[in-house]
């Protein structure tokens, strides 16, 4: 939590439970209450039974979410995360559940999301001796986490935990993996619970801003982009509108990150990510000054690194970031900014606008972003999904969320949904299969009042959707949006681009989701025309229970712009024929002409 609420929390709050002994599990539960964690997403273990206990004792404050799978509760957490702006906690045993939770992890590293993962442990006198189910954490995790510890004395537990939260949200958010021995949660310790975490914000420097006016003021085709979604406050976004507004700058956002920017706005200009818009791409080539307030600009953003070439950006250059060693890191601003995000949004909404000469540059990306996504096109059978999409967007309440995972699906809605200011898309901009359907539980379970629609793959869907079990137990009743094309889809396209005609390994089966859910006591939806859309979805959102609605693609239409047809034909013309060799040609002439007098001597006879 930021500086004035973790201070206001200290000021009111109780110095905690009477300090007794208590386990070393106990401890950590009423620590995880402490920093004000409300729910917990797990599949049980044995290696951490006490501290399970230690949650049966805080159970009025914290949520207990039992999942089926690790991985898809390290989404939840994660996707916790992304909506609160506080880590989202997950607990996995040791071996296969931090190997299954891993992954997780690798997306909270990528997105930048809070997350703090526990994992339970060998005991202490087992470690080093390949122990059934041994892992060692720190290898293990080591690349993908901000740190990784493990709490060997249960009276550190208040210690490292506090520290865990802290470096979970400092400076560039993101996941960090503490180890606790099956042992130590049972050791009964005497100490005091943590406080709740207090964010020190890192304020902009007044130079820079007053640079950073300079630099506007000299600009006359300026691009802001716009990135990082767990580290915007409601606060910190309406700021950010203020100034961009103010200043008329066109903004575009990264890949997966709408929920920046209110998308209806004159001034949104559209996403920079996988299957973008090719006009925006091109004036991003065109912009004279680049503003990137919380964007790595990573691989989608910048088509692979060749939007703009490393390390030079080619053009005047403002990069904002809550973390130093973001800055720099791959492309080298000309003003590097050091700054939480939501200060830097209120300094630069405070800062008086400057007479824009770029009034005709923002209009004319505006344009481009309507035609690119409300112009509905034509595309072959009957149903058209770039129309239900449209629809869709006229469906939501203002408050809905929709969850997307992986996959050429995604394109969909991301091109034809323009988001408003208070929705909300999350989804893996690491690319991470099997998100959407965990992620859209976690959505119901914080805001259960709150239309959910999860959206997912065919491929993605048998990865976690089981995961609608979980939705079940604990009674919240997303929307799940299975898009069947019955395929790897993304993985095909490349496969057609590279290998046209050459299918393998790309190809699914899959059984009639709705039935699938059924099955469970939910309430399931085929799609299969254009008109069948708005009913079928009416008809889930007022089910009253988790409900899944098929829709049953055109496996051709493989984008919103292109066919599998279309790329197989073009790679096959751009792919010429392997050269004859003239000696293997010559020699299977003469196989040939023997081959063929046998058999006319074999006729004859």
């Amino acid at each position: 939590m930021g500086y004035a609420e973790a201070k206001g929390a200290i000021a009111t709050a109780t110095h905690g439970p009477r300090i007794v002994p208590r386990q070393g599990g106990r401890v950590l539960a009423d620590a995880l209450r402490a920093l004000g964690v409300t729910h917990v997403f797990q599949v049980a273990g044995e290696s951490f039974l006490a501290l399970l206990d230690g949650l049966y004792e805080n159970r009025a404050a914290i949520r207990t979410i039992t999942c089926r799978f690790e991985g898809a509760a390290v989404n939840m957490a994660e996707a916790y995360g992304k909506l609160t702006g506080r880590p989202g906690v997950a607990i996995v045993t040791r071996g296969p559940g931090a190997c299954h939770g891993s992954v997780g992890v690798h997306i909270a590293q990528q997105d930048s999301t809070p997350l703090v993962l526990f994992v339970g442990q060998v005991p202490r006198g087992d470690m080093d001796r390949d122990a059934f189910q041994e892992v060692d954490h720190r290898r293990f995790f080591g690349a993908m986490a901000k740190w990784v510890v493990q709490i060997d004395d249960a009276a550190r537990i208040p210690e490292l935990v506090a520290h865990a939260f802290q470096v979970a949200v400092s400076g560039r958010p993101g996941p960090v993996v503490v180890a606790i021995p099956e042992d130590m949660q049972m050791d009964v310790v005497t100490v005091a619970d943590p406080r709740p975490v207090i964010v020190p914000r890192a304020l902009p420097d007044p130079a820079a801003m007053a640079e950073l006016r300079r630099m506007l003021l000299r600009a006359k085709r300026p691009l802001v982009i716009l990135g990082q979604g767990a580290a915007w406050t409601e606060q910190g976004r309406q700021d950010l509108a203020r100034w961009i507004v103010a200043n008329d700058l066109p903004a575009a956002v990264g890949f997966r990150r709408q929920s920046c920017f209110d998308n209806t706005l004159d001034q949104y200009v559209g996403d920079l990510g996988n299957g973008g818009d090719p006009a925006l791409f091109a004036a991003a080539r065109e912009a004279d000054l680049i503003i990137s307030v919380g964007s790595r600009l990573g691989e989608p953003v910048t088509q692979g690194y060749t939007l703009f070439t490393p390390p030079a950006m080619g053009v005047p250059f403002v990069h904002v970031m809550p973390d130093g060693a973001e800055l720099g890191r791959v492309y080298q601003a000309d003003l590097p900014i050091l700054a939480d995000l939501n200060a830097f949004a209120a300094a630069a909404a405070a800062m008086e606008p400057v007479a824009p000469a770029w009034h005709g540059w923002t209009k004319a990306l505006r344009a481009n972003r309507l035609a690119w996504s409300t112009e509905i096109p034509e595309y072959d059978g009957p149903l058209n999904l770039a129309a239900c999409m449209r629809a869709l967007e006229a469906m939501l309440p203002e408050d809905a969320i929709v969850t997307t995972d992986a996959g050429n699906f995604s394109g969909w809605g991301v091109r034809f949904i323009n988001y408003r200011a208070s929705q909300r898309l999350i989804g893996p901009c690491c690319g991470s299969m099997g998100y959407s359907v965990p992620a859209g539980i976690a959505a119901k379970l914080l805001h259960p009042d709150r239309v959910v629609i999860s959206m997912t793959g065919d491929g993605s869907m048998l990865m976690t959707g089981q995961e609608i079990a979980t939705a079940f137990h604990h009674g919240v009743n997303p929307v799940v949006m299975v898009f069947n094309n019955q395929m790897y889809g993304t993985i095909r396209m490349h496969q057609e681009r590279e290998f046209p005609g050459r299918v393998s390994g790309t190809a699914l089966t899959n059984p009639d989701f709705a039935r699938f859910i059924e099955a469970f006591g939910g309430h399931g939806e085929v799609v299969q025309a254009t008109e069948e859309f708005v009913p079928a979805m009416e008809r889930a959102l007022a089910a009253g229970k988790p409900a899944v609605v098929e829709i049953r693609m055109n496996p051709d239409q493989i984008t919103t712009r292109t066919t599998l047809s279309a790329i197989r034909a073009a790679a096959v013309k751009r792919k010429p024929a392997p050269k004859k060799d003239p000696a293997k040609s010559k020699a299977a002439s003469a196989r040939a002409r023997a081959l063929g007098k046998g058999g006319a001597a074999k006729k004859a006879r």
